[in-house]
């Protein structure tokens, strides 16, 4: 009997080996399923066009034998990539943070239209060789949001009066007119992570 077949577009957030040389494991973010568990037989890879490879949004054509607990890529359409993240080292590493911000928590059903426009957003502004630092903590503080944490009604007030005004201009302004220290910038984020591990479930290790 043919297996379950499914049609999505969905962004690329982890690769690890399966245990078979000739299969790959990746991790998909869908807006429409959320996290899917996907296998690629490694002999397509190296033969395709636009490979599959890590931060890519692509269409996928699957099935799956298992009742969806995996799915094999049968095909694949390229949609967007940003060559760009690979070209820093700090950029890279916002982008990897990012993924396992998504795939290790679980995304509501209502909020993964939310949670793909923001992967979306903020891959194309690392790409586009935006600051990876600003553009994590804009990313931490609505993923947060989105997900309906009170980051401004409970973070937002244990701020020191003197990083209000930085954090506002922070969050709210666009990259380009940002002027604020790596350090500075550093420091705000440490009060949101600390802030985080101690209010939610969230995880990004």
């Amino acid at each position: 009997m043919p297996g379950q077949q499914l049609q999505t577009e969905a962004f690329i957030l982890a690769k690890q080996p399966s245990g078979s040389d000739s299969f790959e494991q990746l991790t998909a973010f869908s807006r429409a399923q959320g996290i899917l568990h996907c296998l690629r037989r490694m002999s397509q890879s190296k033969t395709a066009l636009t490979p599959l490879d890590l931060f890519d949004e692509a269409e996928l054509w699957l099935e799956s034998t298992n009742q969806g607990r995996t799915w094999f890529i049968k095909e694949h359409r390229f949609i967007q990539r940003e060559p760009g993240i690979g070209r820093s080292y700090e950029t890279l590493r916002a982008a990897a943070a990012l993924a396992r911000l998504v795939s290790r928590n679980p995304v509501a059903d209502e909020s993964r239209a939310a949670v793909a426009s923001l992967l979306r957003s903020s891959l194309t502004a690392l790409g586009n060789g935006g600051r990876p630092d600003i553009i994590w903590l804009k990313t931490l503080y609505c993923f947060l949001r989105d997900e309906g944490y009170p980051v401004k009604q409970q973070w937002w007030p244990e701020l020191p009066t003197s990083e209000r005004e930085l954090t506002a201009t922070l969050l709210n302004q666009p990259l380009a007119d940002q002027l604020a220290t790596p350090e500075a910038v550093a420091a705000i984020i440490r009060r949101l992570e600390e802030w985080m591990g101690r209010e939610t479930e969230v995880r990004v290790a």
